[in-house]
């Protein structure tokens, strides 16, 4: 016995540690425009600073609602800037996430109150914003369960032409990865958009945290809603609430509205969209002490008049009183109104604790990866004008694509393709990368009317699929890539008014014969084709390379000759120089000399006259 209970505390003890050691969910609240880290109030929540995520300009907010963040920046997105503007947030794990932004109000002078735009979460979007959004209290945030798997999240903001988007706050809340599973479609492929969270028979609309609910539940927002039944509260313990995958408070089930013997009914009607799936979440504990026991009171579910639920019998699905009960029902709507009746059929009355539609959302396949990065390159080099934009995805959501590009879904890999490429007449003064042949599914290419310099990369010649290319007054030199030739698809090549010089590839010529229809005018240096002036003789690279080499050396002996020259004729000038300055002293030696030689030449005539007349001397 005494064995078997010690085993007992060591298996307790082992499963508390286990509890404990339970990893905390991921969790990242920006407070936009915030130069610092900020805390509040009443439950010291931490928001991170804006730093390094994204553009637009920072300014001072105005709360639209109490519901939202004691917050007092926010960030704002000019249309100046480009109709499109994300967050990109990295280092996010892989994981289900509670994803809720909050809208602000400019406090600034001259700007429009309420700004109308559109909301995406990893390419997928989730909401547009209607007239009168900052006088809801459930409509100045939007909120979606979705599936990261990257490491990073993107919030994307669209400009619609109705004021430029203001944000107040971001979250970021990790949820369990069963959250709100409601059947095979779930899944990473599927958003859960909030449509509305009601709390039924409580006074106040509280988030998660204020029911002190669990960190794993996302720290949701629920409305109070008092416009039908009677309230019903409590304060004792409810059984199966706080439990996995949603963590619902158990506080919620604290309180509900029970219907009148004059409306026996209880019915909820909300706005939707038409032709969309919602999946409803009904969350029931029967609190109402009148009701003691199975059978005591029975009731219909219906949706839009169709019953979902038949012969609901708290007590008995739930297993007691005091004991949550969730049930949920996904459904096609086709009209523009969701209408949730519960029904009595025995008891005389029905009862609920608190509702969740969610709006279900198939989420968008992005564009591939290679092609994203490609365009990127294309951004930089080129040198894009803010207003384009391009942030984000270019091809998602489909509503939002980015200016200037053509998409088409690929078949093959599943993903979304660039097929055409339209940035003519946009004041673009960069260079063409080579980058760009990474757009392989490229149909069509038109960057005529810029002021694009340097040389057409050779790597145009890889998109095979290129039918038409547009490069027409720009400011291109060197010659025309032989690699052209190998687009057999090609049916339009336009490179006039540009700066090409060279003999145009015979392959392109050949082109010719097949209907395509080719520009090459107004570039000086050109020449090969009708048209165009006739090419001299035609030198391959090598020879072109040997003439260079022979030019050089004739140009190296002609600097060393003239170099030569140079010193000796320095030096004739020097000695010049040297004699003329020793010309006085040189015409007195001279001079002396003579006289000397003059002199000895008298002497020696003397003497051969003596000799001669004294006769030979003899010699002993």
């Amino acid at each position: 016995m005494v064995k078997f209970l010690l085993l007992w505390l060591l298996a307790l003890h082992f499963a508390f540690v286990s509890a404990s050691a339970t990893p905390a969910p991921f969790v990242m609240r920006i407070s936009c425009g915030a130069r610092e880290n900020v805390h509040t109030a009443p439950t010291n929540t931490l928001w991170f600073k804006d730093f390094a995520y994204t553009g637009g300009i920072p300014t001072n907010a105005t709360r639209p609602s109490y519901v939202s963040p004691p917050l007092h920046t926010l960030r704002f997105f000019p249309l100046s800037a480009g109709p499109e503007n994300c967050y990109s947030i990295n280092r996010v794990p892989k994981g289900h996430y509670s994803v809720r932004i909050f809208f602000g109000l400019v406090a600034l002078p001259n700007f429009d109150n309420e700004p109308l735009f559109d909301i995406s979460v990893e390419g997928t979007q989730i909401s547009s914003l209607k007239s009168g959004w900052s006088n809801s209290d459930d409509q100045v945030f939007a909120e979606a369960i979705v599936s990261l798997t990257d490491g990073t999240a993107s919030i994307c903001f669209h400009s619609t032409g109705h004021g430029d988007p203001a944000i107040l706050s971001l979250e970021i809340l990790q949820v369990n990865d069963k959250a709100y599973y409601f059947g095979p479609q779930f899944g990473e492929g599927v958003i859960l958009r909030t449509a509305t969270r009601l709390n039924c028979g409580f006074g106040k609309s509280l988030f998660d945290v204020d029911y002190s609910g669990d960190r794993w539940g996302g720290d949701r927002f629920w409305t109070a809603i008092k416009s039908f039944g009677q309230a019903r509260s409590t304060e004792k313990s409810i059984k199966q609430a706080s439990k996995s995958p949603n963590f619902y408070p158990e506080a919620l089930y604290q309180s509900a509205l029970v219907s009148t013997d004059s409306q026996p009914d209880l019915e909820y009607s909300l706005d939707v969209d038409p032709n969309k799936n919602y999946s409803i979440w009904l969350h029931f504990a029967e609190i109402d002490p009148s009701v003691s026991g199975v059978g005591q009171r029975v009731f219909d579910i219906l949706i839009n008049g169709d019953t979902a639920f038949e012969d609901v019998d708290i007590v008995e699905m739930s297993g007691d009183r005091y004991t949550a009960l969730v049930l949920n029902r996904t459904v096609a709507v086709n009209g523009r109104t969701l209408t949730i009746t519960l029904h009595p059929k025995k008891g005389g009355h029905a009862i609920i604790n608190a509702i969740e539609i969610f709006e279900v959302i198939m989420a968008e396949t992005k564009t591939l990866l290679e092609e994203v990065r490609a365009l990127q390159a294309l951004k930089g080099a080129l040198g894009l004008p803010p207003r384009l934009g391009w942030n984000g995805d270019p091809c998602v959501p489909p509503q939002h694509p980015w200016s200037g590009t053509d998409c088409q879904l690929d078949k093959t890999s599943n993903r979304w393709v660039i097929d055409g490429l339209g940035l003519d007449n946009q004041a673009l003064k960069g260079f063409l990368p080579s980058d760009i042949s990474r757009l392989r599914h490229l149909l069509s290419i038109n960057l005529s009317g810029n002021s694009i310099h340097g040389s057409i990369p050779s790597s145009l010649g890889n998109i095979t699929s290129l039918q038409v290319l547009d490069l027409s007054y720009n400011f291109f030199n060197g010659s025309v890539p032989e690699s052209l030739g190998q687009l057999t698809s090609l049916k339009r090549l336009n490179l006039n008014s540009n700066l090409l010089s060279g003999k145009v590839p015979a392959a392109l010529v050949g082109r010719l014969l097949h209907r395509a229809s080719f520009n090459f005018t107004d570039n000086s240096g050109l020449c090969g084709i009708p048209g165009l002036p006739s090419c001299g003789r035609h030198l391959t690279a090598g020879q072109k390379v040997g003439i260079a080499l022979g030019a050089l050396s004739l140009f190296l002996l002609l600097v060393i000759f003239s170099i030569c020259y140079w010193k000796r004729r320095q030096n004739i000038l020097r000695a010049q120089q040297m004699a003329a300055r020793d010309a006085p002293y040189a015409k007195a030696r001279t001079n002396l000399s003579r006289d000397i030689q003059m002199s000895r030449h008298h002497n020696n005539h003397g003497q051969a006259r003596t000799a001669a007349e004294n006769g030979p001397s003899l010699l002993s």
